[in-house]
């Protein structure tokens, strides 16, 4: 008598215990295996690094102090970019790289109503729409970066 309640009991733990290691197990290794950056974002941060605009400096004698490409594991956005420290007018760099940028392919981005959005170019990149942006940022450094993920989510 002793040995079948002691199967019985066997029996019950483990059925108890399947249940409990799915609901913690399946979504631990989802987490483990699928979540964050993968090959693809990863390759398409390579195509966005090699991207010509990237490759030209605001002006004759500024100085890259910075060069970028990486993925958010959360989000799943990726990027590339430079920095450089740059004292010239920021109206002469950001001309000078929409003029790249339009040389090679990039193309003011519209809203809707079909009006163009100030300063966003965009361009298919990868299998998504990426999007450059350049920018001033603290201690007279200026950025230049394009941004995409595999969701096609608008950046301007």
């Amino acid at each position: 008598m002793t040995r079948v309640r002691t199967r019985r009991w066997v029996w019950l733990g483990v059925g108890a215990a399947v249940p409990a290691l799915l609901l913690v197990a399946l979504p631990a290794v989802y987490f483990v295996t699928v979540h964050g950056c993968g090959e693809a974002e990863h390759r398409l941060a390579r195509t966005m690094a090699r991207e010509a605009v990237l490759a030209v400096a605001p002006a004759r004698g500024a100085e890259r102090v910075d060069t970028y490409e990486g993925c958010d594991d959360d989000d799943l956005f990726v990027w590339a970019g430079r920095t450089y420290r740059y004292g010239g007018p920021a109206e002469a760099a950001l001309r000078r790289y929409r003029e790249a940028a339009e040389a090679d392919g990039w193309r003011q981005r519209t809203v809707a109503a079909g009006d163009p959005v100030s300063g966003c170019l965009g361009k298919e990149l990868g299998g998504t729409t990426a999007y450059l942006t350049v920018g001033e940022t603290d201690g007279g450094l200026l950025d230049v970066s394009i941004t995409a993920d595999r969701q096609g989510s608008e950046w301007c």
